[in-house]
């Protein structure tokens, strides 16, 4: 979208924002033209407004630590906005509809103590969310897949996606996930893509992450494929402003890949067990990294692959799942979703994919999708779970 539309947009978000709240305070016990309320509206306004412009900072200025450090801030404001601009909306409408019934004269006033409410409940819920989101939980599922594999008859497939690695990034929490991880003794380790956050000098440290990443222990290594978000490209309010021909991947996030330990598959298969099974991971579709949304159909990428073995194909977003299985797939591991991150966008995902979140079998093909590690804009899960999933593939079963 056009910077100056989205910012556009959210300035406007925010002005109808403080005019509802400017609005709730004619219904107080305490007058709305009076002096206090007059003081008290000017003081909430040098401090919400320098707080709202942030994302518009974070967005706009050069690359600096500066810079990412009012993206940070941003990123949080948006938590607190998120939910302190939806219950003042419920509020309005409330006081609104009464003062429509009974009249002006008649609404209670209370709009001073539902405004006070709506901030605490924003402040309240956007701790919560910023806490839970570090809080990585394990996951485990049992997929039998009814292809043979020779003489192997099962394998631990850990599957973790969108570590989101940004400036509100913890590395403790990507220490604790590795250490989550080598517990488990996989057989193998598949990243389903958005390792960074459209960008890579607002990851601060990012050697020390690298270091943690590496020490990802499996018996096949670690597989990755890139997403949507791994790629250079400015973001206001969480979403893109670059558009898709001028976001592309670095060198530095390359180099990072490979300093990480990482096999990246870009449209490609590799053996795993011996060739027991095919591994087949995929460019993502809507940014391929090089300036394009260009990738192979599935009918192309599984063209060399032998399906009368398991194949498990590898991809950021959740599509496409009827032609790999008409490929011969078996499976597809996928992330993207978050599986809505925050409340009500978990109840709101499902209307936009077939598989949201979890295990679904789609057009006879087994999905897998990952809520993820990280988070995208606001740093919190409200409704969702940080997860590392752990996938044990049973073969020769139906």
């Amino acid at each position: 979208m056009n910077p100056a539309i989205s910012i556009s947009i959210y300035l406007l978000a925010q002005l109808i924002t403080i005019l509802q709240a400017r609005h709730l305070l004619k219904y107080s016990v305490v007058p709305g033209h009076s002096p206090a309320i007059r003081i008290a509206c000017v003081v909430a306004l040098l401090v919400y407004i320098p707080l709202a412009l942030l994302p518009v900072g974070g967005a706009m200025l050069q690359d600096s630590r500066f810079k990412f450090a009012i993206q940070a801030a941003g990123n949080i404001w948006l938590g607190f906005y998120v939910y302190f601009s939806f219950f003042l909306l419920v509020c309005w409408l409330v006081l609104m509809t009464i003062r429509l019934f009974r009249g002006r004269e008649s609404t209670p006033r209370v709009g001073g103590v539902m405004l006070a409410v709506c901030a605490a409940a924003g402040v309240v819920i956007l701790c919560y969310g910023m806490i839970h989101a570090q809080r990585t939980i394990r996951t485990e599922l049992d997929i039998p897949i009814e292809k043979d594999a020779g003489e192997l008859k099962e394998m631990k497939m850990i599957l973790i996606g969108d570590l989101h690695l940004s400036v509100n990034s913890h590395l403790k929490t990507i220490e604790k996930m590795v250490d989550m991880i080598n517990e488990e003794d996989a057989d193998v380790i598949v990243i389903a893509g958005d390792i960074f956050t459209s960008s890579y000098a607002g990851l601060r440290d990012p050697e020390k992450y690298a270091q943690v990443l590496r020490g990802l222990k499996s018996r096949e290594g670690v597989y990755a494929v890139y997403g949507n978000h791994d790629v250079e490209e400015t973001l206001f309010g969480g979403f893109p402003i670059t558009p898709i021909s001028q976001a592309f991947r670095t060198k530095e996030m390359e180099a990072f890949f490979k300093e990480c330990g990482f096999t990246v598959l870009y449209d490609e298969t590799v053996d795993l067990a011996g060739g027991a099974v095919q591994l087949v991971g995929r460019v993502d579709g809507e940014k391929a990294g090089d300036g394009t949304a260009l990738r192979m159909s599935p009918q192309e990428v599984l063209s060399g692959v032998d399906t009368s073995k398991p194949v498990v194909v590898l991809q950021h977003e959740p599509v496409e799942f009827e032609a790999l299985k008409k490929s011969g797939a078996d499976l597809a591991v996928c992330g993207h979703t978050h599986a809505g991150q925050i409340f009500p966008g978990n109840l709101i995902v499902p209307f936009f994919n077939e598989n949201a979140y979890g295990y679904k079998v789609l057009g006879g093909l087994d999905t897998v999708v990952t809520s993820g590690i990280g988070y995208y804009g606001p740093p919190m899960r409200v409704g969702t779970d940080s997860e590392v999933m752990i996938l044990n593939l049973h073969f020769g079963e139906v």
